[in-house]
């Protein structure tokens, strides 16, 4: 297969690369932050430039969308809000005395990881810090949040009493080699987890299992106790760094420097498949419907049957990298350090993929079937050798 496909659409409107695409909850709005320094907002549905948010003194590294509000971070050492409807910029939060590079808001908390070795929790509504979270001996690259109801059983709740006003923790990777779990409330650090010997790039948490896994510069992916501190596993098998993870339905995808991504069952630790044909890093990835997407430092997006690792498409047309991926109403968009976002049609592979899944699942049933009627037919012909025998 491998197919070519070309875009249904291409926007040009920023001036410099786009750092990063986000897509509201609703999925009624896509939000991108550019090296131009601005952000701009598109609908889903005409795929059209609703809104053009300025005020930033530097390039933007990350932003995030909720319905009714926009968030952006930047080199300028600061986080902006932004109303989606009038474009109008409702909150600055100073702080920072380096790059922001990464935001996650939860709840009424805004989070934020920058270069000056901290993370610091903001309120969503005021334009005033938190807490701040020291202890990182180098930059913090990204975050998770979760809370302890989420993972901890009521006689295993040891906190301080004003924890318990607030059961809500952060998760910081650094590119000090670390993880560490700070409790939001006091700032206190809950845990560092120790075991990487690389900067840590991306984190992903599975707060119900209480796992969280992170990927290094050290070609690894570890998988962490978030009560317990305890490393549970380590999967070995990439050439290069582990550069972004996606975690679906006990299965975990790595996309790595070394140009491939990798799925692993995560109750076994084992790699199950392995997907190539890229040229360059694998930046970004996401799961859909049975496929994965992947975008990549050779300027391809693709598509990969998830199962078999058959690539079965290839999305070209961006000049530069690919950061960031998303898919909503079956379409894919691409974000680009051209400066483009690029939208392209994916019906058609969806519509095969489900196709082929409605069979494999009619073969799985009638293979199903023979084993049961297999089953009973050896019972009866055991009930059968029995009673000759009298017994």
């Amino acid at each position: 297969m491998g197919n070519s496909g070309s875009a249904v659409k291409v926007c040009t409107d920023h001036q410099g690369g786009i750092n990063w695409l986000s897509l509201s909850p609703d999925g009624q709005r896509l939000l991108t932050g550019s090296e131009d320094g601005t952000a701009r907002l598109w609908s889903t549905a005409d795929s059209q430039c609703h809104g053009h948010f300025q005020g930033h003194e530097s390039y933007i590294t990350f932003c995030h969308l909720e319905n009714e509000a926009a968030f952006t971070c930047s080199a300028d050492h600061t986080i902006r809000k932004w109303d989606v409807v009038t474009g109008q910029c409702l909150a600055i939060y100073r702080g920072h005395t380096s790059i922001v590079n990464r935001i996650l808001v939860a709840k009424d908390y805004l989070f934020s990881g920058s270069y000056d070795r901290t993370a610091r929790c903001w309120s969503v509504d005021k334009e005033k810090q938190i807490q701040e979270f020291r202890g990182h001996r180098n930059c913090v690259l990204t975050l998770a949040h979760y809370s302890s109801r989420d993972v901890l059983e009521e006689d295993e709740e040891e906190e301080e009493e004003e924890e318990k006003v607030s059961r809500d923790l952060l998760v910081t990777g650094s590119t000090d080699c670390t993880v560490k779990v700070w409790w939001v409330s006091s700032g206190r650090c809950y845990q560092t987890l120790l075991g990487h010997t690389g900067a840590v790039l991306c984190l992903i948490l599975d707060a119900p299992n209480r796992e969280l896994f992170s990927g290094s510069t050290d070609y690894t992916i570890r998988t962490w106790n978030i009560v317990t501190g305890e490393q549970l596993k380590v999967f070995k098998e990439h050439q290069g760094s582990v550069i972004c993870l996606e975690l679906v339905n006990r299965h975990l995808y790595s996309g790595s420097a070394d140009r491939t991504v990798k799925c692993w069952f995560v109750d076994t630790g084992e790699r199950i498949q392995t997907y190539k044909a890229h040229k360059h890093s694998v930046s970004t990835l996401k799961y859909h419907a049975g496929i994965l997407f992947t975008g990549s430092g050779d300027a391809c997006a693709r598509a990969f049957n998830s199962r078999s690792g058959v690539l079965q498409k290839i999305f070209r047309g961006h000049k530069f990298i690919i950061n960031c991926i998303q898919i909503h109403n079956e379409l894919l968009y691409t974000a680009s350090h051209d400066g483009t976002l690029r939208i392209w049609d994916i019906r058609g592979i969806c519509k095969r993929n489900k196709r082929r899944l409605k069979k494999e699942r009619s073969v799985q049933g009638r293979s199903s079937q023979k084993g049961s009627l297999s089953r009973l037919f050896n019972n009866k012909v055991g009930c059968m050798v029995q009673q000759e025998n009298g017994e």
